[in-house]
């Protein structure tokens, strides 16, 4: 897998969550939305990989296989990037907040609400402050 599958699996994803959101399938539509965020988050991560390059930590690269939102975006190197934006851009703040609480364990919690997928797949898909559009900019 390289940065180009994760890019498009993210993109995937997304229209996944929108096609299940439409179709009245809450649980799954929240799910897939949050692996859009993952993927697109480590992208970015693959962004920064050289050619060749042997990696410093082998702990590090064991956390890159992780699902922790927060942990990518460390490993991404764009903590301080998102944190510097959302500064001055409220609405990508409280779509991150959103966002960063999503976690794959959830994908067995059957009560997830229509409020609760729609209120994350806009956070991620907003057109004009989602976390995706913010992402996309870094991979």
């Amino acid at each position: 897998m390289n940065r180009l599958d994760l890019q498009n699996l993210a993109e995937l994803r997304i229209r996944e969550a929108k096609m299940l959101l439409d179709g009245g399938s809450y649980p799954g539509a929240f799910y897939l939305a949050g692996y859009s965020i993952e993927c697109a988050l480590k992208a970015c991560i693959a962004k920064a990989t050289q050619q060749h390059d042997f990696p410093d930590k082998p702990e590090q690269v064991r956390q890159i296989y992780s699902h922790n939102l927060n942990q990518l975006l460390s490993l991404a190197k764009l903590k301080d990037m998102l944190e510097d934006d959302m500064k001055s851009n409220s609405d990508l703040r409280a779509y991150w907040n959103r966002v960063v609480n999503w976690n794959e364990e959830r994908r067995y919690e059957l009560s997830l609400t229509e409020k609760e997928a729609r209120d994350l797949y806009q956070a991620i898909a907003d057109p004009v402050n989602g976390v995706l559009l913010w992402l996309k900019k870094c991979w």
